[in-house]
């Protein structure tokens, strides 16, 4: 524990809870606010404040003083975004910044005292900075140590040196924030943090332990630990401007030679390697271009400039293209090109293959693909990626090259095929797998709790998955629709299938249903179909759903 405290300035917005959420979320804090955690209003706006409405309150007695009530869910997330321009703001002037809480941030009072004129400058100066930046109204107290300082931000004042003590002394004990303490505190006659100093430290330890240990220092003036300074984060980004318009490819490759060299540098100097690269350019009539590059690897300085010369020469020489797949090209030259380590590793934080660094045919490929999506963009150059899901269209997901291959849905372990509870069922062929597949009192997987997804299809998996399912009839003997009822009983054997307005085709073997009935408990995204594999007579295998009495092609069989 420290001795003496350090003479401390704290920058504090009043309701900043309801302010993030005016900022975040645009709820106008001008009007009845309040922001509930756990149905207790923990922060209120003031007019909610001028209609009764306190912290602490339940719900509904809040919206029983205050019936247009604006109600706002707890967000510390939201608060912490919302404060983080704030504190940016503030170390545009000061350095050292401690973040208290979303809302308020300390800071020692002596550097800030001495290069802005004094103390009172000094909180003068903040607040009108922070007010012209980001357009949010502050407060600031200085005092010894944080606390005091925190209690004089919210009465605007600037306590003397050697006087917090006696500032601290007519204060009641709620302001220690500890409501338990408090109230222990004013049964035993305790109304005061002076009443509350004036105690002998022993006894305070010996009856309200360690944390009353703490706010009795608290009370006495005496802070508990020292400042925790924030580290600004180091600015990386790298950034040229041009007197002259880049407007050939030429010109931009050996412009971004010289930037992708310079972020190397800067990145080697603090011991980091990019792994994610944002490129910005904004030509001379004010348009900006923005792309992001992923890599798997770390990003040398020529695979930087390689990439941001495959996008300067896609930006250059863009057009509409073959079914508009080019972006435009820009009506003028570039005149600021910025590079972004969106990004970044500690340089020895990617382990190399087993055998060495990665091989030179996959390198090629890598930059071949890469080359195509400057050219193309992000979107023109996919990779499937395989995952959990009951249908085929669940289990695949494209994703752009370069980015993270991650499922939609957490797939099976790896050799799982059908599911152990599919029976014997009917089967017409060798193209489609028998079994009938109910989904409910699986046994639950043993191959490292990752779901087995019941009612997933059998093997063999369709070659083609359509991309929108084709509308489709199925008929029995006589001619009547094939229909499927609620305990999945089929009407008839299907016989005959015509798929939009094509031509019949005979089926001569087919297997199902699998029913799937997903997310029941959700409306809007349930869902409850039944799944079938016909086999036709010229051999095409196809995999078949029905839903809400419509039949649909989903896939075809190789």
């Amino acid at each position: 524990m420290t001795g003496s405290p350090i003479r401390t300035l704290l920058l504090w917005c009043p309701d900043w809870p309801v302010l993030a959420a005016e900022i975040v979320d645009g709820v106008p804090a001008t009007g009845p606010v309040a922001v509930l955690h756990a149905n207790r209003v923990v922060a209120c706006s003031e007019r909610a404040r001028a209609e009764g409405v306190r912290r602490g309150l339940r719900k509904r007695e809040a919206q029983g003083r205050c019936p247009q009530l604006t109600v706002v869910e707890y967000d510390p997330g939201r608060d912490a975004r919302a404060f983080e321009p704030v504190v940016a703001a503030l170390e545009e002037l000061v350095a050292g910044v401690e973040v208290v809480r979303p809302g308020a941030c300390a800071v020692a009072a002596r550097g800030p005292s001495r290069y802005l004129g004094g103390e009172e400058a000094a909180a003068e100066r903040l607040i009108e900075h922070v007010a012209q930046s980001c357009l949010v109204e502050s407060q600031v107290g200085i005092a010894d140590g944080v606390f005091a300082a925190g209690l004089a931000a919210r009465a605007g004042r600037v306590v003397e040196p050697g006087g917090t003590p006696a500032f601290l002394a007519g204060m009641p004990v709620e302001a220690l924030g500890r409501s338990a303490l408090a109230d222990l505190l004013r049964r035993l006659g305790v109304r005061t943090l002076g009443d509350f100093a004036a105690l002998p430290a022993g006894d305070v330890l010996a009856r309200f332990g360690f944390d009353g240990a703490l706010a009795h220092r608290l009370a006495a003036g005496r802070d508990h630990r020292p400042l925790a300074v924030r580290q600004p984060p180091t600015d990386l980004t790298v950034t040229c401007a041009y007197d002259e318009p880049l407007d050939r490819v030429d010109a931009a490759a050996f412009a971004a030679r010289a930037l992708a060299e310079q972020l190397h540098d800067r990145l080697a100097g603090h011991g980091l390697a990019c792994t994610r690269l944002g490129i910005e350019a904004v030509t001379e009539h004010g348009q900006e271009l923005h792309r992001v590059w992923r890599h798997d690897g770390l990003l040398t300085a020529a695979a930087i400039a390689d990439r941001v010369r495959w996008q300067l020469d896609g930006w250059l020489s863009g057009s509409n293209g073959r079914a508009g797949a080019r972006p435009a090209r820009p009506t003028a030259g570039i005149i600021r090109l910025r590079l972004i380590p969106d990004g970044v590793i500690a340089q020895a934080g990617l382990q190399t293959g087993l055998w060495g660094e990665t091989g030179e045919e996959r390198e090629r490929a890598h930059r071949a693909l890469s080359r195509v999506q400057g050219i193309l963009g992000p979107e023109a150059v996919v990779t499937a990626v395989l995952g959990g899901g009951r249908s085929p269209a669940d289990q695949v997901r494209l994703v752009p090259w370069g980015d993270e291959r991650l499922p939609a849905r957490p797939g099976p372990p790896a050799g799982a095929g059908a599911d152990p509870t599919a029976g014997g069922g009917r089967a017409g062929g060798d193209r489609v797998g028998g079994g009938r597949v109910g989904g409910a009192g699986l046994p639950a997987d043993r191959g490292g709790g990752v779901p087995p997804w019941p009612g997933r299809l059998p093997p063999p998996a369709p070659a083609v998955v359509l991309p929108s399912p084709l509308a489709a009839t199925v008929h029995d003997t006589a001619g009547e629709p094939v229909v499927i009822s609620a305990r999945l009983a089929v009407s008839a054997p299907p016989v005959r299938l015509v798929v939009g307005t094509g031509q019949p085709a005979v089926i001569v073997g087919w297997a199902g249903p699998w029913p799937v009935d997903e997310r029941w408990w959700a409306p809007a995204e349930a869902r409850r179909r039944a799944r079938f594999q016909v086999s036709l007579a010229d051999g095409t295998a196809l995999l078949l759903a029905v839903e809400s009495g419509q039949w649909l092609v989903e896939a075809i069989y190789d």
